[in-house]
């Protein structure tokens, strides 16, 4: 069921619009914040999963509704053009910036901690006016890899905050990300499905056959050609990178 959703078609219509036309599938999380329960401080998905080039885009699946009593997300608008500042314990950033290049940017502690005072990323969040998203079940909000965000704890009774989140990249980026496991070689691209497109890179075949780019035959993906649907051509959205 999770590789049915990560490989949704009318999720990789939105993504081969934002990051496409060639999309590679990362990975899935299960959310249950049940009543009293749940909530994560600032933060920005980038910091976790590293892509280059950065072309990480979230997808926040609601099961059902969310809003600011059960802990709906919470959004920066507009900090998606903040960099991802390096982790005070890492000072070169790991993979999140070449070999210390921007290390005039300040440090980092505590992401996605909910304590405001201990989360030092909550500074820069204070720059922008903050925004709820609320939504109905079955509704997906796409994050841009640096955009702050957060939640709160659900504040309810009986009611629980359900939500299936994904992440994805264009599929010609160089992923060296495998959550965190590791793996062979210099990248961790073959970990991973190629949801959409072409790639050059290599990529993994969905483990339960969930239709989608890698399970067209190797010709069709080597020579770019496009598989079509009935009634509609899957990969015809004309689209360029940048969002």
């Amino acid at each position: 069921m999770s590789e049915r959703f990560l490989l949704h078609a009318r999720i990789l219509d939105v993504l081969e619009a934002l990051i496409g036309p060639d999309v590679l599938a990362l990975q899935t999380m299960l959310f249950f914040n049940a009543p009293g329960m749940g909530g994560q401080g600032w933060h920005q998905d980038a910091y976790y999963i590293t892509t280059y080039p950065d072309t990480l885009i979230g997808t926040w699946l609601a099961l059902e509704r969310a809003d600011e009593e059960n802990g709906c997300v919470w959004i920066a608008p507009g900090s998606q053009c903040e960099p991802i500042e390096p982790d005070a314990h890492n000072p070169r950033g790991g993979f999140v910036h070449a070999d210390g290049a921007f290390r005039d940017l300040p440090a980092v502690e505590n992401v996605s901690n909910l304590d405001d005072a201990v989360n030092t990323l909550s500074p820069t969040a204070r720059k922008y006016e903050w925004q709820s998203v609320p939504v109905n079940a079955g509704d997906v909000v796409f994050f841009h890899g640096h955009l702050l965000h957060r939640s709160h704890p659900n504040r309810t009774e009986d009611r629980w905050r359900r939500a299936f989140v994904s992440h994805y990249c264009n599929a010609r980026s160089w992923v060296p990300w495998n959550h965190g496991a590791p793996y062979e070689g210099d990248c961790a691209n073959e970990q991973h499905i190629l949801a959409r497109g072409t790639t050059h890179m290599p990529f993994a075949q969905p483990r339960f056959g969930t239709p989608c780019a890698a399970t067209d035959p190797p010709e069709v993906i080597r020579d770019g050609r496009k598989r079509g649907a009935p009634g509609r051509n899957r990969y015809g959205v004309a689209a360029r990178a940048g969002y």
